[in-house]
C-alpha cells in the first residue's frame, strides 16, 4: 500500500482548479521518472477535482493508480485528493481527506488562496508520511462516523469521470501544465501497458 501524492485544491464550480498545497512520495520511481511522474500526479489531481461535484466523494482509477477525491465545496470551494495504489483502502483515504481539509481551513485564511505560493502548510508532509500506513487513520475513522457512504462513488474509471467527448489523451496533449517530457512519458507508459495487456492475454 502506498500514497504517492496528496493535495489541497481550490476547485471552483466553473473555471480551472489550482493546487494550493501538496506533498508527494515518489521514492518508488527512478530519478529520471520523478519529474514527469510528479507533473502527471498534479495534472491528474486537478482533473479529478474539477470533475467531482461539490459535496461528493469518489474514487477514480487510472491504470495502477486510484485518486480518492473529496470535493467539499461550500464557501471555500476546496477539494482534497489522494493518489495511491489500488491496495490503499477507501475508508481511511476519505477520513484522511476530511481531516486534511479541516486542518487546512483552520490554519490557512481564505484570503491567501489567490496567492498559492504564499501558503505555508507543512502539516501536509506529515500526512503523507504518517498515513502511508492506513491503520493510522483508524482513529480518524472512529471519530468521524458521520462519513456519508451514500455520497461515495467508488471505482470509477477516468473515462467515466471526464465529460462526454473528452479523452484523457487529448487533455494531456492540450495541457500547459505538463512538459513535453511528461507528455512523452505518459504516452510511452500507456503503449507499454497496452502491449503487456496483449502479451498476458495471448500468452
Amino acid at each position: 500500500m502506498k500514497i504517492f501524492s496528496i493535495s489541497v485544491v481550490l476547485a471552483p464550480p466553473s473555471g480551472a482548479s489550482v493546487v494550493l498545497s501538496s506533498a508527494s512520495d515518489l521514492s518508488s520511481f527512478s530519478f529520471y521518472q520523478k519529474g514527469s511522474v510528479g507533473e502527471f500526479m498534479t495534472f491528474f489531481s486537478k482533473t479529478v477535482a474539477e470533475r467531482t461535484p461539490q459535496g461528493q466523494r469518489q474514487s477514480v482509477q487510472e491504470n495502477n493508480y486510484t485518486a480518492h477525491v473529496y470535493n467539499r465545496g461550500g464557501a471555500d470551494q476546496l477539494a482534497a485528493v489522494i493518489i495511491a495504489d489500488q491496495e490503499y483502502p477507501v475508508r481511511p483515504a476519505f477520513s484522511l481527506l476530511t481531516k486534511l481539509l479541516d486542518e487546512f481551513t483552520a490554519q490557512i485564511p481564505q484570503s491567501s488562496f489567490d496567492n498559492p505560493a504564499s501558503i505555508n502548510f507543512p502539516s501536509i508532509n506529515t500526512y503523507i508520511q504518517k498515513y502511508q500506513d492506513p491503520r493510522q487513520a483508524d482513529t480518524i475513522m472512529r471519530v468521524q462516523q458521520e462519513l456519508d457512504e451514500t455520497k461515495i462513488v467508488l471505482h470509477k474509471t477516468i473515462e467515466s469521470v471526464l465529460q462526454r467527448g473528452e479523452k484523457l489523451d487529448n487533455l494531456v496533449d492540450r495541457s500547459n501544465a505538463l512538459s513535453a517530457q511528461s507528455k512523452m512519458f505518459y504516452k510511452t507508459a500507456k503503449k507499454v501497458r497496452t502491449l503487456l495487456h496483449w502479451v498476458i492475454l495471448y500468452s
